[in-house]
């Protein structure tokens, strides 16, 4: 909790104050009209939940640890803005809150009243607008909350409090808003598996009666309810199914969260594309939460969704992967009947230009709400520098779909000629390849767009290469750069290993080493990059063998020498 001396920077509590929050609970005469004219208000939990598809994550604004919604350098939230994100398609908004910091000292935890009164601005331009909102207890998840095995009645004093007063506050909103329990719930210091049980039921079934306990427009507002870390492992599933069971509320919704399997969400031990192993993760997940909730009745919400490399860089996950990755995504939660909800820190919608910061990744989500769209096995085709082309072959993934035309440029190929196709494998002709290579340029030549009957296109970049050449360098244990001439070809993956043939670097299980964590490449500047985090993983007196893989095909080693904190690296 924090200090006494942070409440007086934020207002401490008074009396006049504790008054103005429960004003924000006496309902208007627009309020009152509007929840009578709500079309959630007479439907089924699963109708409600079904409505909010799509839905979207106001992430790192309400819920940043600082002085207000900015502390985590995203904009204040304006009408505008939100206007903006429902032209791009959107139904829903969840809004991530952290309560803690905005609360005084116990037994009261008085809520800032000049902080809930802008939350429930934002709340009612949405609610206008025609959004679903939820709005959440999320970063004192991981603040106050985890405490609770060691400080149970504090935290539940705490929690009951906090949702006493946000139940109030938003009492007579329309039932297009919704409340979430808790974000992500783990706890620090527990007994094990069956206390943390215990302890996220509780949460759980604590949140439902105080919110319930408010009556008016709470008594049957849908509650969004967590597994234990929004995880959606079958023994999590089953914890949650006992609660619901238990509560035997009709308006009850469950929430987990889906970031992809993790090695290839992250680029970690050679999952560099959407194989097969990472799409049966993502099914095997989605028919999991299908088969216990939603084919008994109860809706979900993926409440959030993406990909956690995301935070560690650019490049992490190859753009064509990614794009294939939301693109099933979207379809296959569809098909099972699952709201997403797709998580967004401000790096993927602007918030000020109120542009995708990547209009191919907007493109594909949105294609998925609807449809399916064709994709290919790569988005490269990379074809030698000097040299006479060949042949290059993609494997089609039509999804339902059939190859209609083949854009570049303001023209287009001629099948028979430039390209042909036989079931779903495309051959572009060495001769096409030569004519939009003629450049000799590094790097992308050209972009095919392929076309299908629906869905959004594919694009194929025809990419000029020579093989990578790294140079020898001296560092140190803090930071090896090593230069670089990438010479038009881009990194996939690097495997580090010792003399024996062992893992080298911070993931000991396996010889390929985490993109954007253990090494870096920086195409602008011609270097790649290993950090502290991957020399943390290597033993002193030893030598590694580095094996950079490149989406080329072309494999290149380097050797580095540790001594102490000096480094050393050798060009194979």
């Amino acid at each position: 909790m924090p200090s006494s001396a942070g409440f007086t920077r934020r207002q401490v509590m008074t009396t006049s104050a504790a008054l103005a929050v429960a004003a924000l609970s006496v309902p208007s005469a627009a309020q009152a009209a509007g929840r009578s004219a709500d079309p959630a208000a007479k439907a089924s939990a699963l109708d409600v939940v079904a409505r909010m598809q799509p839905g979207w994550n106001l992430g790192n604004s309400f819920e940043a640890i600082g002085a207000d919604e900015t502390a985590w350098g995203n904009p204040r939230v304006t009408r505008a803005f939100l206007r903006g994100l429902k032209a791009q398609g959107f139904r829903s908004i969840r809004i991530p809150v952290t309560w803690g910091q905005h609360e005084g000292a116990a037994p009261t935890y008085t809520l800032d009243p000049v902080f809930l009164a802008r939350l429930k601005q934002v709340v009612d331009w949405a609610l206008a607008d025609g959004f679903h909102v939820l709005i959440n207890m999320h970063g004192d998840a991981w603040q106050w909350v985890l405490d609770m095995p060691t400080r149970h009645d504090a935290v539940l004093a705490q929690y009951k409090a906090t949702w006493q007063q946000i139940a109030a506050a938003f009492r007579d909103e329309p039932r297009r808003l919704l409340f979430e329990s808790i974000n992500e719930p783990f706890f620090n210091g527990s007994s094990g598996d069956a206390q943390n049980a215990t302890l996220i039921n509780e949460l759980n079934t604590t949140f439902h009666s105080v919110v319930r306990a408010t009556g008016g427009g709470n008594a049957d507002r849908l509650l969004v309810m967590p597994t234990l870390g929004d995880t959606p492992e079958q023994t999590q599933i089953d914890g949650l199914v006992a609660t619901f069971t238990a509560l035997d509320d009709p308006h009850l919704v469950a929430s987990v969260h889906y970031y992809s399997f993790w090695p290839f969400s992250v680029n970690l031990a050679g999952y560099t594309t959407f194989n097969a192993a990472t799409q049966q993760d993502l099914t095997d997940t989605f028919d999991r939460v299908h088969k216990a909730f939603v084919a008994n009745g109860i809706p979900v919400v993926v409440g959030e969704y993406g990909l956690l490399g995301w935070d560690s860089g650019p490049g992490t996950v190859e753009e064509g992967e990614l794009l294939k990755y939301f693109e099933y995504l979207g379809s296959y939660a569809r098909y099972r009947g699952l709201t997403t909800m797709l998580w967004d820190n401000g790096g993927r919608f602007n918030r000020l230009t109120r542009q995708w910061n990547d209009p191919s990744l907007y493109a594909q989500i949105r294609s998925s709400w609807t449809g399916r769209s064709g994709t290919a096995s790569t988005d490269q085709l990379f074809v030698p520098r000097g040299k006479t082309p060949t042949d290059a072959t993609l494997t089609l993934n039509l999804n339902g779909t059939r190859l209609k035309k083949i854009d570049v440029g303001t023209g287009h190929l001629v099948r028979g000629l430039d390209y042909t196709l036989s079931g779903s494998t495309l051959t572009i002709a060495a001769a096409t390849l030569g004519r939009l290579t003629a450049s000799q340029k590094h790097g992308t030549n050209a972009v095919l767009s392929l076309r299908f009957t629906h869905g959004t296109p594919w694009a194929v970049n025809v990419i000029t290469y020579d093989e990578p050449v790294l140079t020898s360098a001296t560092g140190t244990t803090n930071s090896l750069v090593i230069p670089t001439a990438f010479n038009g070809d881009k990194l996939a993956t690097m495997e580090a290993v010792y003399a024996d043939g062992t893992a080298a670097g911070p993931q000991s299980w396996t010889t390929y080493q985490q993109f954007n964590v253990a090494f870096t490449p920086d195409y602008a500047a011609g270097t790649i990059t290993l950090p502290t985090a991957f020399f943390d993983g290597v033993t002193d007196g030893s030598a590694v063998t580095l094996t950079f893989h490149f989406w080329s095909g072309t494999v290149v080693t380097y050797t580095l020498t540790r001594s102490g904190t000096a480094v050393t690296g050798t060009s194979a």
